[in-house]
């Protein structure tokens, strides 16, 4: 089964949610409308909006909401996408030029901002409070990561746990947001929605595990922004977490020093002491662990196609190249 499978599997679901997103982002105001579509449209695959409509299938669901509660999802995965490339003067999204660099920052923090409204809104529909809240604290934490990443930008002293803290807030939670809610609306037993919440908190770990390899490890065209994006920005992923912890002094002192100052410099120095040393064989290892733990939880769902896709999902992220 391959990505494209599942998205034949769910065609119908995800039409209909492309259709909600489409409605929704409508506004009377034309910035709105054309920046919105910009980044919606940009080629992103819809996974954690996919992940919410898997579980729900996988427990049974047949009512209508979770098509609007995966919009919301989306919306929430856009604004921060929006937000992520002001912060980080990011000029390039998905292979093409980033939002802030066609319409500038305040648009994009503003439609960001939109978007989180948006969102708010829609999650109103299923008339769950549980799912509120489960929105609400994702919302929250991803607002704490953000902000926790932010700190340690330019630290080279930023250990793994500080790590981990970071993106367990900033990119799991909404994974883990979408797979647990997927369970609510299929009013799975508390053992199933627990399972299906770990699911996604494990799967976006990896995925962001995987995103830091590829920093260092991936062809630009496939990847759809630049190497090296991390280390010009003077974020300290844990390829480079790893190669302060276990390098040679040089090599220490190297990444030190590139973390400290940003920029690709010392790009080509750096690439070959993430690689010589082990480190992307390392954060590897840990993606790899984490998707064994989330495969582990499909076993307590029920066995479909859906359920099945889970777990197909988890096995790709371990070899994606975007």
């Amino acid at each position: 089964m391959t990505l494209e499978d599942i998205r034949q599997l769910i065609a119908a679901d995800l039409a209909a949610l492309d259709e909600e997103i489409r409605r929704e982002l409508a506004s009377d105001v034309a910035l709105i409308n054309q920046l919105g579509h910009y980044i919606i449209n940009a080629g992103g695959k819809r996974l954690r909006p996919m992940l919410l409509l898997l579980a729900a299938r996988a427990m049974g669901y047949e009512g209508p909401h979770h098509i609007s509660q995966a919009a919301v999802i989306e919306f929430i995965h856009t604004a921060t996408l929006l937000h992520d490339d002001v912060v980080d003067e990011s000029d390039m999204r998905r292979g093409r030029d980033s939002a802030n660099a066609v319409w500038g920052n305040a648009a994009s923090v503003l439609v960001g901002d939109f978007l989180y409204t948006r969102a708010f809104q829609l999650m109103v529909r299923a008339d769950d409070m549980h799912i509120q809240r489960v929105f609400a604290a994702a919302t929250n934490r991803i607002a704490e990561g953000e902000v926790l990443q932010l700190l340690n930008v330019h630290d080279p002293d930023t250990d793994e746990a500080r790590y981990f803290d970071v993106i367990d807030r900033k990119t799991a939670k909404l994974f883990e947001a979408a797979s647990e809610i997927g369970g609510l609306l299929g009013k799975g037993s508390e053992e199933q929605v627990s399972a299906l919440r770990e699911y996604g908190r494990q799967l976006g770990v990896a995925f962001q595990l995987i995103d830091d390899v590829l920093d260092y490890d991936a062809d630009e065209a496939e990847l759809g922004k630049h190497v090296g994006d991390d280390l010009a920005e003077g974020k300290p992923t844990l390829p480079l977490i790893y190669v302060m912890r276990e390098g040679t002094e040089t090599q220490r002192e190297l990444v030190r020093t590139a973390i400290e100052n940003g920029g690709l410099e010392h790009l080509d120095a750096v690439l070959e002491a993430v690689r010589s040393t082990g480190a992307l064989d390392y954060t590897r290892e840990k993606a790899v662990n984490a998707i064994r733990i989330a495969r582990e939880q499909i076993a307590k769902l029920p066995v479909n196609e859906f359920s099945r896709s889970l777990d197909v999902i988890a096995e790709l992220t371990i070899h994606r190249r975007n």
